[in-house]
């Protein structure tokens, strides 16, 4: 592990998308709880539906785990019907938001230009960001010694200051592997996160870069986590269908905690 990992905290997502129902997130709840590390240990985030967020902020009061939006306006107030303030999300007790997810870019008709909006609504209100970034890097392979921009990672963080971008996440999952149960390699996932963090030292600094982390997404589960995040630019994983089951979430964020042991035990995380 590489002194600049070692410096970052690790960090693993759930992405509920809109599974579940309330009893449903409860108990879930109830049963990691007590189990999840120190946040300075491994960094711990749910992103549900809004209108979970705030029992869920209640029932983790105790708790490491963060709660995470999956969405926000890029306005703190006005006639936006259906949509959710950053302001309101800060108000409640969330701690992260998703931006940018691909779901929300093909289904939603999402941007470069709304989700830069939405970074800099969140950064403004005090929550922090977790930006996906969805491009195809093996456009950008050819390139690799030219330090090209990721332009995904370059048009969300337009404006967004140096002491700001320490509060921001970025998250890779490539297009083909969200919810297809084929997950990029840890090669492909390392060379894609390189790549962001070359973007990000081009953009601001090579001494910043190392300080944001990095995670990946796109089917990971507890049986190809480890070696994704053995990989010295990738700083943890951002889960869906396999952070649906709470066993499966604690063995993620024990294999988060420690990657090169092959075993663990949830009980112990």
């Amino acid at each position: 592990m590489s002194q600049h990992k070692a410096a970052r905290v690790p960090f693993v997502v759930a992405n509920w998308k809109i599974n579940k129902l309330h009893a449903d997130v409860m108990a879930f709840l109830n049963e990691v709880n007590d189990k999840v590390p120190d946040q300075k240990v491994v960094e711990t985030g749910i992103a549900a539906q809004d209108l979970f967020l705030a029992d869920m902020v209640r029932a983790t009061e105790k708790s490491p785990i963060h709660v995470v939006a999956e969405n926000v306006h890029w306005e703190d107030y006005g006639a936006y019907t259906g949509e959710t303030s950053p302001k309101a999300l800060k108000d409640i007790g969330a701690k992260y938001v998703l931006i940018g997810h691909f779901e929300r870019r093909k289904f939603f008709n999402e941007t470069d230009s709304t989700v830069n909006l939405k970074v800099t609504a969140a950064l403004r209100n005090g929550l922090r960001p977790i930006i996906d970034v969805d491009e195809d890097m093996s456009t950008y392979a050819q390139f690799m010694d030219a330090e090209p921009s990721v332009a995904q990672v370059a048009a969300a963080l337009a404006g967004v200051s140096v002491d700001q971008i320490r509060n921001v996440t970025l998250a890779y999952e490539p297009t083909w592997a969200i919810g297809s149960g084929e997950a990029a390699s840890a090669d492909q996932a390392q060379k894609a996160a390189h790549l962001i963090r070359q973007t990000l030292a081009k953009l601001y600094s090579p001494v910043i870069a190392e300080q944001v982390r990095i995670l990946y997404g796109g089917s990971v589960t507890p049986a190809n986590a480890r070696e994704i995040m053995l990989q010295d630019d990738i700083d943890g994983v951002l889960v869906g269908t396999a952070a649906l089951d709470p066993q499966k979430f604690l063995e993620l964020v024990a294999i988060a905690h420690n990657p090169t042991i092959p075993d663990f035990d949830t009980e112990e995380v």
